[in-house]
């Protein structure tokens, strides 16, 4: 009789997983490559929080599961880098993250031709530049919001911090990011 109900609580466990963390496994690579700085750690990163994730699926009181594996995701991340590279070195994702930013091509007024996909990868190279050069407190505040769509209620519950540090760490974050621009702008 045992063997039976450890199968269903294993069966049980595996849908929830499926129902869980297999939704949000992009936006748990996309976080990891801005954490780790490349795809390749990212993937292990990520492989990595599945486990844990799947370890800790019976804890998971509901709520925003996305949310919850990030959060994953985000400790896995920063165990992988104090275990794998030095405290001096943070590197932050690559272009292709940011691809999504770039405006969307519209035949009739012209965007999306080759000239406009040419600045919008230069925009996407100019903002990533901006985003690598953020302290690291803020970056993780800019991918999180900005990329990932996460409210601030939830970045707070993810971080632990008051939310009102989240929208002032945001919107100082913000405010260097238009600084880098004008200023990469200016140097162009």
């Amino acid at each position: 009789m045992r063997g039976k109900t450890a199968v269903a609580n294993g069966e049980r466990s595996a849908e929830l997983f499926r129902e869980v963390v297999l939704p949000h496994l992009a936006d748990a690579l996309s976080l990891a490559r801005w954490l780790t700085g490349n795809a390749h750690d990212a993937e292990d990163v990520v492989q990595e929080a599945c486990l844990k994730a799947h370890a800790g699926i019976g804890s998971y009181q509901g709520g925003n599961a996305r949310a919850w594996l990030l959060a994953i995701v985000r400790n896995a991340s920063y165990t992988w880098l104090a275990r794998n590279r030095s405290r001096t070195l943070v590197g932050v994702g690559d272009i292709g993250d940011l691809e999504d930013l770039a405006p969307p091509s519209n035949p009739t007024t012209g965007e999306g031709n080759p000239e406009a996909a040419l600045i919008a990868r230069a925009d996407s190279a100019v903002l990533e530049r901006a985003i690598e050069a953020l302290p690291h407190a803020f970056r993780e505040i800019v991918v999180l919001r900005d990329l990932n769509g996460l409210s601030y209620r939830e970045i707070a519950a993810m971080l632990g911090l008051p939310i009102g540090t989240v929208m002032s760490r945001l919107a100082r974050a913000r405010g260097r990011l238009m600084a880098e621009i004008r200023s990469s702008d200016a140097r162009a």
